[in-house]
């Protein structure tokens, strides 16, 4: 959706984050507070840039970041939805885990290796 569009349609917007429109609906239903879009002819939903920006920032949340829909719901009641540029700040990536002590890298490699025949076996049924 470039600037100069005001609206867009849950196709253009079920399109552009790439999620159905029934996902769209149901996010709605949970976020009703951030989540607003304005009905036209026949109940038809158009949805605000902002909206669409918050819409992106609830997928970036669920999908890539592994938050609940009750996590996103905590960080809208705590405030930290309402501007998404702060979504970025409020939920840091997770950092990488160092291996506990006592495994050695050598026995990382050796339960990858176990891991990967493992998938391959059970690829091939």
């Amino acid at each position: 959706m470039d600037n100069n569009e005001y609206f867009a349609s849950i196709n253009e917007v079920s399109k552009r984050l790439s999620v159905p429109a029934h996902t769209l609906r149901y996010w709605e239903k949970q976020f009703p507070v951030i989540i607003r879009p304005t009905t036209g002819s026949g109940g038809r939903r158009y949805y605000r840039a902002e909206t669409v920006q918050r819409l992106e920032a609830i997928k970036d949340l669920l999908y890539n970041r592994g938050m609940t829909i009750a996590g996103v719901k905590k960080m809208i009641r705590d405030g930290a939805l309402t501007d998404t540029a702060a979504i970025s700040v409020a939920v840091p990536a997770p950092a990488p885990q160092a291996a506990p002590a006592g495994i050695s890298s050598a026995d990382v490699d050796v339960v990858l290796s176990l891991l990967q025949t493992a998938r391959d076996m059970l690829d091939d049924k």
